[in-house]
């Protein structure tokens, strides 16, 4: 969707922003720009909405050079978010939105039904904010309004240029997860700028990590981060890289240990009983469709009456293909000495992740990437104790 070829940036002071970049960006893909302040990635962005025009090369959008298509129009065919918005102050959060539509000759009715689709799609009801004005929004709000108008006129090409470095940590994370579902939804060709690895690593598909005007590599993050290209990468990345690594490895079912298992209407005794010839001290509790209810010591079924009347909530659990560093988190916030995985469509049980499992799991992702095969095949050597 997205090609550079050879493309360089020079200024007529002398100055080389970027150089001889050469890369492609899948339709689709998500694709993070990373990097130090004036290393180019910004540059970069800018090029493919001529923002900024290059020097030598070529730009290809959607297989059509840049170069021979009017600049006003080519913008008007890509969404741009930017840090601080942009937003019009006088104009209130519907029209604002309704931006491009308007400047495409949309109807009066068609740009504001899509302005409202837009807002309420990302988590602003058109009802309470459609009239305000931007000052009257938070920094957060702000930030989704612009996105909003970005994608008003449904544009195959989103460029974002440090979108959420102006908000709180916690709003920021808070609006990356809520970019992510967007992203799953719409499945726009998205290139991020952002000077933060750990936002590279969770937003991106694939990550360009910028040296001076240059890509010093271009892989996944699970790559990026397990196989850093130098040692200007690694040392970009982190010594910790292992941990970052944790928010872009899912689990699997092959991370997963199977305890045992009794349902809530079980007879309490018969349950004790084979807990003691399985030699457990606990188990997991599902109700009849198997879905996870909670967990019940051995010790306290052995009273007798049915399960039902020991079992305990769970409440530290997460659905397959969650991150390890979602279950690490987990686990620290409950004091869990394990997490019970389940399915997401179904609710239904399907295993724990204790922390040797999650310490394994990791091990596999390394492994799985330098062995180019699946996780599930990879045999690891035991850890010294």
């Amino acid at each position: 969707m997205i090609r550079f070829e050879h493309v360089t940036k020079r200024y007529p002071d002398g100055t080389t922003a970027v150089s001889d970049l050469t890369f492609e960006v899948e339709e689709g893909e998500l694709v993070t720009l990373v990097g130090p302040s004036g290393c180019g990635k910004t540059t970069t962005m800018k090029m493919v909405n001529r923002l900024i025009d290059p020097t030598g090369g070529r730009i290809y959008v959607d297989g059509q050079d840049i170069m021979a298509t009017d600049p006003v129009e080519l913008r008007r065919r890509i969404g741009y978010v930017i840090q601080n918005t942009g937003l019009f102050p006088h104009k209130t959060v519907l029209d604002n939105t309704a931006t491009v539509p308007h400047l495409l000759g949309w109807s009066k009715a068609k740009r504001l039904a899509r302005a409202r689709e837009l807002l309420d799609l990302v988590g602003l009801d058109p009802s309470v904010f459609g009239d305000r004005y931007p000052d009257q929004l938070s920094g957060g709000q702000r930030q989704r309004v612009g996105v909003a108008r970005a994608l008003a006129a449904d544009p195959p090409v989103l460029l974002m240029d440090e979108p959420f470095g102006a908000v709180d940590p916690v709003v920021r994370e808070r609006l990356q997860n809520e970019f992510l579902k967007l992203q799953a939804e719409l499945g726009k060709t998205v290139l991020f700028v952002t000077h933060d690895i750990e936002e590279a690593v969770r937003l991106g598909d694939r990550i360009a990590v910028f040296g001076t005007g240059v890509i010093e590599q271009y892989a996944p993050p699970t790559e990026v981060l397990g196989a850093p290209a130098n040692d200007y990468v690694a040392d970009f990345v982190g010594a910790d890289r292992g941990l970052k690594r944790l928010s872009v490895t899912r689990i699997e079912e092959s991370d997963l240990e199977r305890p045992p298992v009794v349902h809530l209407d079980d007879a309490a005794t018969d349950a004790a009983a084979r807990l003691r010839d399985e030699n457990a001290r606990w188990a997991v509790v599902l109700d009849p469709d198997e879905i996870l209810h909670g967990w019940v010591a051995r010790d306290a079924i052995a009273k007798g009456g049915s399960v039902r009347q020991y079992a305990r909530r769970m409440e530290a659990w997460l659905p397959v293909g969650a991150t390890l560093k979602q279950a690490f988190a987990t686990m620290l916030q409950y004091d869990a000495g394990w997490i019970a995985v389940v399915d997401e469509a179904t609710g239904h049980f399907r295993g724990i992740l204790t922390p040797a499992g999650l310490h394994e799991a990791l091990r596999r992702s390394i492994e799985s990437d330098a062995q180019d095969v699946p996780r599930g095949d990879v045999e690891l050597d035991s850890v010294p104790s």
